[in-house]
């Protein structure tokens, strides 16, 4: 009987197998794309807890978060606006994911126009930075801040920072491929 097509067929099916193996696990080759847009916050930021306003829960636990920075003392300027803004394009972009995700505001004292923020950004929670909570939070935050939106996981963990002047597309693609992957929050 003759052997040479079976191990044609074998060769044929199971060699591409074997070659992908041996490029991946026994040679120094690497894939070298990656599949984040955003700057991984490392290492890992457990934030503290920050108290809602009507005294109950921790604000930055239980759903994903979009965590907007603004500190400065001019009230919600440029950047923050900006910041603001691509966070919430980001969040009406998700879709049916929408409900798994929130958006957050750490302002300073000198934050913001109500008009604005009501008006604009309906649903966001503003939180202040300058009770003891916001300023344990805001010490925890790594600089830069002001032109960045920040991804904060439901168990509290500061992830990762996209900075505003990119492409927000980045951030929805990264979010929804959490989203998928998830089952917290």
């Amino acid at each position: 009987m003759n052997r040479r097509p079976l191990l044609l067929i074998l060769i044929l099916f199971v060699g591409p197998l074997v070659a992908a193996f041996w490029l991946y696990y026994g040679s120094s080759w690497r894939p070298s794309g990656r599949t984040s847009h955003g700057e991984l916050i490392q290492p890992v930021v457990t934030l503290p807890a920050l108290p809602a306003a009507t005294g109950g829960g921790n604000i930055l636990a239980g759903k994903w978060s979009l965590l907007v920075v603004d500190t400065g003392e001019s009230g919600c300027d440029a950047d923050c606006r900006k910041a603001l803004i691509y966070a919430r394009q980001t969040w009406l972009s998700l879709g049916h994911l929408t409900s798994r995700v929130q958006r957050v505001l750490l302002a300073g004292p000198a934050c913001c126009d109500a008009a604005y923020l009501r008006n604009e950004h309906e649903g966001l929670t503003l939180a202040q930075a300058s009770d003891q909570a916001g300023a344990a939070l805001l010490a925890a935050i790594p600089e830069p801040r002001g032109r960045y939106v920040f991804v904060v996981d439901p168990l509290g963990n500061l992830m990762m920072r996209y900075d505003v002047r990119d492409e927000p597309k980045g951030l929805r693609d990264d979010l929804k491929k959490l989203l998928e992957l998830s089952h917290i929050g």
